[in-house]
């Protein structure tokens, strides 16, 4: 977990810049999540957004209350102005300190606010490698969120209930750079490619 508030505009901004960039023929391309194409990656950074946002917010209602393997997400014809909007408005509303205090909800489970926070840096974080790696760009996350969701991951790792968020851990070297340490740790092959 985080014991600190994190500024996820880094973040969010590493990940509006790689969704800017992904062209229309693009979007039904493959994913390091089997169960996604691009266009649902999409669908699901924007609906995460949403939800994460109205979890800061303690705004709790059927955006908090999904659960994210409801169904497989997709993006509608207003997505690419609708991304950028949530992802800046997700970072605003975790700036307020309120946020990482108290109970909230996201994904339709009740949880401190520190933990929700520490879930939605990791959202952001492995899912902006999903999205780097299936459009083949370059990814650079923010040290900060970074390293938040690899200690996020690494508490992680030994809990017997990961199964419903996360695959089993890929093994990487130890010396390996920490994105890819994460990755594996998120249930992930760092080596993985699109074809």
């Amino acid at each position: 977990m985080t014991d600190q508030i994190i500024d996820l505009g880094p973040q969010t901004r590493v990940l509006a810049g790689l969704a800017d960039r992904v062209s229309d023929e693009r979007l039904t391309d493959p994913t390091p999540c089997p169960e996604m194409r691009l266009r649902n990656l999409l669908g699901h950074l924007l609906g995460l957004s949403v939800a994460f946002r109205d979890a800061a917010r303690k705004d709790l209602g059927p955006m908090t209350d999904t659960s994210p393997t409801a169904a497989v997400p997709d993006i509608g014809v207003g997505w690419r102005e609708e991304l950028p909007k949530a992802l800046d408005e997700l970072a605003e509303a975790w700036r307020d300190p309120d946020a990482w205090t108290g109970m909230t909800r996201a994904g339709g489970v009740d949880l401190p606010g520190a933990v929700a926070g520490a879930v939605c840096i990791d959202e952001l974080v492995i899912h902006g490698w999903d999205l780097a790696r299936a459009t083949g760009r370059t990814y650079e996350p923010d040290p900060a969120a970074l390293k938040a969701s690899y200690d996020f991951l690494l508490a992680s790792a030994d809990d017997p209930g990961r199964g419903a968020i996360f695959g089993p851990v890929v093994p990487v070297p130890e010396d390996a750079p920490l994105l890819d340490r994460a990755v594996g740790l998120s249930g992930r092959d760092p080596g993985w490619v699109r074809l």
